[in-house]
């Protein structure tokens, strides 16, 4: 499980981050690069021209910065990426502070799992912030919250040149508790030493459209918090979706 470096150079970090963003969320304004980082537009502004410089971004007529050659173009997704992040965050913050752990929000593109907001728990051992991060869907607990709402058409389309690691049959089996539970376990697959507990979310019109999870240590992990943990990640998803519904009118149909 890895925790931020306590010798982390933040100048690399963000620009890191930044790269991040352009490659899996598309393109950014100075100011939208700023708000992200936590950052002065100045400060966002140059470590944009040194992305520029090295062709992991370029600039387009628009002055918004878009992924450049150098970055790997992944499978996009078909969320809105900032109303939900938008909307999510405090919701985020609440539950992290009910149980007292990491909580994350990621949407579905492709076969991954993209993590777009992390609320870090206070512990000095803890799962650290997974903001840009891929992950594949199906060892991921929100990856599977979010296949287990695919059809049997969808998903078989999505994995149609699965990999000799995707065991299909296994993953429907799985898929089907995760419906009859109505929430998701990653117990050490992505990664040792990590659990995770997710569930879907969805829009205004019921259409699932991300997901959130609890992510902790496994040391921490007991099955006796399990309900609470399901019981709080019902609950926030519930007021996600409340609040959607406010700002979904104004987001582009997808």
């Amino acid at each position: 499980m890895k925790n931020k470096p306590s010798y982390a150079i933040d100048s690399v970090d963000h620009a890191l981050r930044l790269a991040q963003l352009l490659q899996q969320e598309g393109p950014l304004r100075v100011t939208d690069a700023a708000e992200r980082l936590g950052v002065s537009r100045s400060t966002a502004h140059r470590l944009l021209a040194m992305l520029v410089y090295r062709d992991f971004a370029v600039q387009g007529d628009d002055r918004r910065y878009r992924a450049g050659e150098v970055l790997r173009p992944t499978e996009p997704s078909d969320a809105p990426v900032q109303s939900l992040r938008e909307v999510a965050r405090p919701h985020l913050t609440a539950l992290m502070r009910q149980v007292d752990e990491s909580t994350n929000l990621m949407v579905l593109a492709g076969t991954e799992v993209r993590f777009i907001e992390t609320v870090e728990c206070r512990h000095t051992l803890r799962v650290g912030d997974r903001g840009g991060m891929v992950l594949p869907a199906h060892l991921a607990s929100g990856g599977k919250a979010l296949l287990a709402t695919l059809s049997e058409p969808e998903l078989s389309a999505r994995y149609e040149t699965a990999p000799d690691s995707v065991d299909l049959a296994r993953l429907r089996r799985r898929l089907a508790l995760v419906r009859k539970r109505g929430f998701a376990i990653n117990d050490r697959e992505t990664e040792a030493g990590l659990t995770a507990v997710g569930m879907a979310v969805r829009d205004p019109s019921g259409h699932v459209c991300a997901a959130i999870s609890i992510a902790l240590p496994t040391a921490r992990f007991d099955r006796e918090r399990l309900p609470k943990m399901v019981s709080a990640l019902s609950a926030t998803a519930a007021m996600i979706e409340r609040d959607l519904g406010s700002v979904w009118d104004s987001v582009v149909e997808w």
